[in-house]
């Protein structure tokens, strides 16, 4: 096995992952009127109120620049890249059991779970992308050249939801606890990810523990490109990168050692 070794096993199985993913896309809004318009009227009513709460209620604090609409898209930011994370880090636990019938009476590759439920995932987080970079523009009056590497910074995000899919996926798959352990410890992780405030802000020795935290980099590199107009510390940009493939394949590969015992666990 080899590091290229999931990519290939994925478009092996192209099909199946577009078909599972198209069905679960079409039937979140299924019976609704509004359909797919509720996609984008969540995210815009939650950044509507951020706007709202820190231009007229709270104020943005002193240490933000660019005033309190720069503050709120900010914290916009950081909230949907902790809302990927979450969603995943929720459901993955029990992905096997969701689908433990058609697993059990069928050969299905059990490991294109972990990628349609990351595609899902990253496409509402996606659209509320877009509400983003509209209301940057209204705030902030333009987007800075440098949001056109964000795609070095989102690939690398995506195989790391991947891996940490595969691997709760597993874990759920041998004990129900991991779903249960996931929603006590993500509300915990919110207040170590610098959703409303800057890893800067903290003092030196917190800021160590802040970055361990994976998702707490990459909410960093999306806002130093997306929103400061600046280039990340490369140290910090490729040991995230690096940390998120040891992660993406080492996850991978213990998915799939343990893929033939988690058939009769379910």
């Amino acid at each position: 096995m080899n590091i290229a070794t999931p990519l290939e096993r994925a478009w092996q199985f192209r099909e199946l992952i577009r078909a599972v993913v198209r069905r679960e896309l079409a039937v979140r809004f299924s019976g609704t009127i509004f359909g797919w318009a509720w996609a984008i009227f969540g995210p815009l009513v939650m950044l509507s109120a951020y706007t709202v709460i820190f231009t007229s209620v709270v104020g943005a604090p002193n240490s933000a620049k660019g005033g309190p609409g720069a503050y709120t898209v900010s914290i916009f930011a950081g909230l949907i890249i902790f809302n990927l994370f979450s969603e995943l880090a929720y459901r993955s636990p029990g992905l096997l059991h969701e689908h433990a019938e058609v697993i059990k009476r069928s050969i299905f590759p059990s490991e294109t779970l972990a990628w349609t439920a990351t595609i899902r995932a990253c496409v509402y987080a996606g659209i509320s992308f877009g509400v983003l970079l509209i209301f940057e523009i209204v705030l902030t009056h333009g987007i800075p050249l440098t949001s056109l590497l964000l795609p070095a910074v989102l690939v690398p995000l995506f195989l790391f939801l991947l891996g940490m899919s595969w691997f709760l996926m597993a874990l759920g798959c041998f004990t129900r606890d991991i779903a249960y352990l996931m929603v006590s410890i993500v509300p915990v992780l919110m207040f170590v990810t610098p959703i409303f405030y800057s890893i800067q802000d903290l003092p030196p020795n917190l800021q160590i523990v802040v970055r361990v935290n994976l998702i707490a980099d990459y909410v960093e590199l999306i806002r130093n490109l997306l929103l400061q107009g600046t280039l990340p510390n490369p140290i910090l940009y490729f040991g995230t990168v690096g940390a998120s493939l040891l992660i993406f394949f080492g996850s991978y590969r213990f998915f799939m050692r343990y893929k033939a015992v988690l058939v009769d666990v379910i």
